[in-house]
């Protein structure tokens, strides 16, 4: 697959960001923490931009993108495997405001299990309760091992489908946990465009339903896992050779390009205890 054209959205050397003991108090505390404002109005619009050409591209290639499957009534555009696409979503990837809080929430051993975007049109559905945690490893989930990273395209709030939430359900350590109908008690996220939702992998949620009569919700999900869980996205297969070329060092590890799956333990004997 070939990188669509585009512009890296980060313009200049920008320092990483230490994680904010408040956003890691209330991500533990609540299942979920917002970093305001990491984008600015220009970088969002670039990123939307992206998004069209990418969604374009996609549909090109015959890949679809509406899955009836995952949303009802057709008024949802997903994308996959961002990072193919364009230099703005492998700048996302990696964003020295984020990329720090999301090491510290999930270890050192991160890996970027795959990169997404959901776009909810006027008039989309609502998906199926779920926690992203059970998509790839079986119950029980003694802790976390995975999180997201939403990036807000637009301002999220009930009206134009954000995000739904069951509050304190990262709790959960197994199916057996979850309440017969998980949608009873959701709420909306609500965040303005440019910020990044963390979201505990544990925490049950769903698309929610576009009920605005003119507002698009675009969000892109960055999913991060430890590193010795199979990644969603098999990068080798979906990035080119030219594009694996230009990744950062970090961005090739983060897709697991690089040594391999060393998240547990080591091949090598510490010398130190002969």
């Amino acid at each position: 697959m070939t990188a669509t054209s585009g512009q890296p959205i980060l313009s200049g050397m920008i320092e990483c960001v230490a994680p904010d003991s408040e956003t890691l108090s209330d991500f533990w505390s609540q299942g979920w923490a917002v970093i305001p404002d990491v984008l600015s109005s220009e970088e969002v619009a670039a990123a939307r931009s992206a998004l069209v050409d990418a969604a374009a591209a996609f549909e090109a290639r015959g890949m679809p993108v509406r899955l009836d499957a995952l949303d009802p009534g057709g008024r949802n555009i997903r994308v996959y495997d961002l990072v193919a696409h364009s230099q703005v979503f492998a700048d996302l990837a990696e964003h020295p405001a984020v990329l720090p809080t999301v090491e510290a929430l999930v270890g050192n051993d991160v890996i970027l299990s795959n990169f997404t975007a959901n776009t909810a049109l006027p008039g989309s559905g609502s998906m199926n309760a779920h926690c992203d945690q059970s998509t790839i490893m079986p119950e029980p989930w003694p802790e976390m091992f995975a999180m997201n990273a939403i990036w807000c395209l637009h301002d999220i709030d009930e009206d134009n489908g954000a995000t739904r939430y069951l509050p304190d359900s990262h709790e959960f350590t197994s199916f057996a946990d979850v309440p017969d109908d998980p949608r009873a008690g959701m709420r909306s996220f609500e965040a303005s465009a440019g910020s990044v939702l963390l979201m505990h992998g544990r925490l049950w949620h769903t698309s929610g339903e576009n009920r605005s009569s003119d507002r698009d919700r675009a969000l892109l999900f960055a999913f991060y896992t430890r590193g010795f869980l199979r990644p969603q996205t098999n990068w080798w297969r979906s990035l080119d050779e030219e594009i694996r070329a230009r990744l950062s060092p970090r961005l090739q590890a983060l897709c697991c390009l690089d040594f391999g799956n060393m998240g547990h333990g080591s091949y090598l004997a510490d010398p130190g205890r002969h």
